[in-house]
């Protein structure tokens, strides 16, 4: 018998079509998205027991909850993604209760704009699976995190994410009635991706900020045929598109200015998305040498980043230093969800 089980998910950028991957507007119009994983990750290890429990530790919240090996487990605010993975789990597979414990860790804060949350429900769903060998592919394991994000615990929220961290790479996604997902990997060159790389700077805020209430004033704007609201998606399908086509060609001189256009118009979908620190953030970016750039995830807070030609990277560095965020290292990855015995 293994030890112990451990996966790791990655986390992602979204470079272009945020926001038109949730429903009702990726259903009724369709969604398009750019994203690139990075060297941040998830990670969950399961520890097989046969003292009747379950234990539950989130290591990078200080988070730990204990319970008598149970089918369900109650969805109560704490710890409710292990919880809720745990009971479709038991619900969908097992049929009878587990003992084990189980630990994640997660390389960013929650709320703050790269996936965090997708990546750990791919990363402990991907753990279980190799546990008990429940057979999923990477378009049934994105599809079956959705559903518990989206449905079983009701949090809202797109389709990006899932599917970002269980194929990993460069996707462009594109997005369809009734829940269909495309997920297309861009073969783009080493030199491209080593230039993207070496020009977008990481910036964190220092503040995170609760996705689901930007996200659920989207969907209302839709909704309500928001004209203002529609017509900055429907912009924001055609900067994904503009993106995949600047990346496959090497396009790199125009990478910040899509960026920027994207940002006007994201600006547009919900009023929350944008406040006055992060208007000046931005400014500041751009002032120093940037071309571009975006809040990542939803808005409000979290990540954001910036496209810094030739050596602009430098003066946007420091002036942004001086603002009291924090620049994080990465690196793009190619590899998505993975999980292994020990």
């Amino acid at each position: 018998m293994y030890k112990i089980i451990r996966s790791k998910s990655p986390l992602r950028i979204g470079l272009a079509g945020g926001g038109t991957d949730v429903s009702p507007y990726s259903d009724i119009y369709g969604g398009a998205i750019l994203n690139v994983t990075i060297n941040l990750y998830a990670y969950t290890s399961i520890e097989p027991t046969m003292d009747g429990k379950i234990t539950l530790i989130s290591a990078d919240r200080n988070e730990m909850a204990s319970f008598s090996s149970a089918e369900k487990l109650p969805i109560d605010g704490k710890l409710d993604l292990a919880k809720g993975i745990y009971n479709r789990i038991v619900k969908d597979y097992v049929k009878k209760p587990l003992s084990f414990t189980l630990t994640t860790y997660v390389d960013a804060p929650a709320g703050s704009g790269l996936g965090t949350s997708s990546s750990l429900v791919v990363s402990i769903l991907s753990a279980f699976a190799d546990w008990l060998n429940i057979p999923l592919g990477e378009y049934e394991l994105a599809q079956l995190a959705y559903e518990i994000e989206r449905n079983d615990l009701k949090m809202a929220g797109g389709k990006q994410d899932q599917y970002a961290a269980a194929f990993g790479g460069v996707n462009f996604m594109e997005f369809f009635g009734e829940g269909k997902v495309i997920v297309n990997p861009l073969r783009i060159k080493t030199e491209y991706l080593a230039e993207l790389n070496n020009n977008i700077i990481l910036y964190y805020t220092g503040t995170s900020r609760l996705s689901s209430k930007i996200i659920e004033r989207q969907q209302d704007n839709v909704q309500d045929k928001n004209v203002k609201s529609l017509e900055a998606m429907h912009k924001l399908k055609e900067q994904a598109v503009m993106m995949k086509e600047a990346m496959l060609r090497g396009q790199m001189d125009k990478i910040g200015e899509i960026l920027n256009f994207g940002w006007e118009y994201k600006k547009q979908m919900a009023k929350e998305i944008s406040n006055e620190v992060i208007d000046n953030i931005y400014e500041s970016a751009l002032q120093s040498g940037a071309s571009g750039g975006k809040i990542s995830g939803a808005g409000g807070g979290g990540f954001m980043f910036f496209y810094c030609p030739g050596t602009s990277r430098y003066n946007v560095i420091k002036r942004l230093s001086e603002l009291g965020g924090e620049f994080r290292r990465y690196q793009f990855v190619t590899e998505g969800a993975i999980s292994w015995k020990f």
